[in-house]
């Protein structure tokens, strides 16, 4: 209509960190803006960009492009194409691909020199943006994979002092309510003083940030954990998840990350020949790797608990080359002849994992309580086994059993500086099969379970949907920014 002015579309930034767990997600959202009519720009390094681009359907949208900043490798002393903390198995390289994320500031200040964005959305993983929004008077939103109730957990702990590993615990058996929160939240696992300044620095980069984007749904972390957080620290958030329920074809569902070491479509007929509710699936995420006595412990209780299971058992990188014999040392003596196939499938290296969650006859997940691990299962209505191991895991395994009730905790109190740590407890083979029982068993605990993990499910559906939590999240989001952009003063 003549005289009409048309709104521009807002011009984003988004700039993921160098991990498939931060990465996937965080570009989920930047094709969600893109599909929303905004300008959408995703800046990372070559290889990412080639993980990224493969799982991209032809009807991506337009508005989506990426901008390439060549990785340091030289600098930091890698060899050309390792980019990814999924990369590697070693902590020394994971070392080496984060000092080599940091050094990216230089780069991606220069090119936001010369193309300055409305916004700038990034992984709080990034403490520089936050100075580099600052510089360019632009917005920064900040996206760290975790669940709000982890975060608020977390900035609870810390306000109340109890953070640190070595305050107000007097023993490894003790245990603790987590005061002036919304839930009766009972903790005993200790974070390691070595991870504490990250955190402290992850918190802090957040509440720097204009808004925090969670990939989740409002009724997930509940509006009393929304309100205690928004209240005590006066910072907002934006539910506009879960971004796995946006990935509508089974090529994007199957090739999300690294590459697939299975057939999909052998996977999916192997599922199709079992129960519904029948298969536990059991994976821990793309950077965590057990010892042999762990995994051995692991296919023991699979064994004796005699329910169907698919396996993910990551390959350590380096290591490719071992024999047959050497990979399959930690299975017991005629594990696979009485297994595998007929009960069960192990899968090595990286699986299908929302294509399998997604299957009716998966009935249970045994998981790390990764960010997308549990959301990709929340959303599917799947009940979980709990098994942390670090970082904010411990504190989405509460979330799932003692507020929500959709899963059972195998009992893991250990908790590593990261997923490639050497663990020193190993979890029983008793208490890994209890657990299996209590949950795939049928008994009256597992069906309650199932019932409240269904209803999540279906509100998690809803969310995406038009007049939904998320839906409207997202486009209020859009406006928020248009009115950020609208405030500046024009040149």
């Amino acid at each position: 209509m003549e005289g009409v002015e048309v709104e521009q579309p807002l011009k984003l930034h988004f700039i993921p960190y160098l991990a498939s767990g931060h990465m996937i997600p965080l570009f989920d959202i930047a094709i969600m803006f893109a599909s929303r009519g905004q300008h959408v720009t995703v800046i990372t390094t070559p290889s990412n960009v080639q993980s990224l681009t493969k799982s991209l359907s032809s009807a991506a949208p337009s508005l989506l492009r990426f901008h390439t900043i060549e990785f340091p490798s030289q600098q930091v002393g890698l060899p050309d194409g390792i980019e990814s903390m999924s990369s590697t198995t070693d902590s020394t390289t994971s070392w080496k691909i984060h000092h080599g994320a940091m050094l990216l500031h230089g780069p991606i200040e220069d090119f936001i020199t010369n193309d300055p964005p409305d916004c700038i959305i990034s992984d709080a993983a990034y403490p520089w943006v936050n100075d580099l929004a600052h510089k360019f008077q632009i917005p920064n939103i900040t996206f760290n994979g975790m669940c709000l109730f982890a975060v608020s957990l977390m900035e609870t702990l810390k306000t109340n002092n109890l953070l640190h590993s070595d305050t107000n615990f007097d023993s490894d058996s003790s245990t603790f309510v987590v005061p002036n929160f919304p839930h009766h939240i009972t903790l005993c696992e200790k974070p390691p003083k070595l991870i504490i300044p990250f955190l402290e620095t992850m918190l802090e980069t957040i509440f720097k940030s204009k808004a925090l984007i969670i990939n989740n749904f409002s009724e997930f972390d509940g509006e009393e954990c929304i309100q205690h957080y928004e209240k005590t620290t006066g910072h907002k958030v934006w539910h506009i998840g879960p971004t796995s329920l946006i990935c509508r074809t089974v090529q994007e569902k199957s090739e999300r990350g690294n590459e697939v070491f299975v057939n999909v479509h052998e996977c999916l007929s192997w599922l199709d020949s079992k129960r519904v509710n029948s298969v536990l699936y059991i994976c821990f995420g793309s950077i965590n790797y057990s010892s042999n006595k762990q995994l051995y412990e692991m296919a023991c209780s699979l064994e004796a608990a005699g329910q169907p299971f698919i396996w993910v058992v990551p390959e350590k990188k380096g290591k490719e080359d071992e024999s047959e014999e050497e990979k399959q040392k930690w299975l017991p003596k005629g594990f696979e002849e009485k297994n595998i196939e007929k009960k069960g499938l192990i899968i090595r290296g990286w699986a299908p994992q929302v294509k399998i969650l997604s299957h009716p006859a998966v009935g249970g997940f045994m998981t790390h309580c990764g960010g997308n691990s549990i959301v990709e299962a929340v959303s599917m209505g799947v009940p979980m086994i709990t098994w942390p191991v670090h970082g904010d895991q411990f504190y989405n395994e509460k979330l799932i059993t003692q507020v929500r009730g959709i899963g059972i905790e195998v009992g893991a109190t250990e908790w590593c500086t990261s997923g490639v740590a050497e663990r020193e407890k190993l979890v029983s083979k008793d208490s890994i099969e209890k657990a299996v029982r209590r949950l795939m068993g049928g008994g009256d605990e597992a069906k309650n379970i199932r019932v409240r993990a269904r209803e999540f499910g279906e509100k998690a559906t809803q969310a995406i949907q038009k007049g939904g939590s998320s839906y409207n999240n997202l486009l209020a989001l859009i406006d928020e920014l248009k009115r950020l952009r609208n405030l500046k003063p024009h040149d």
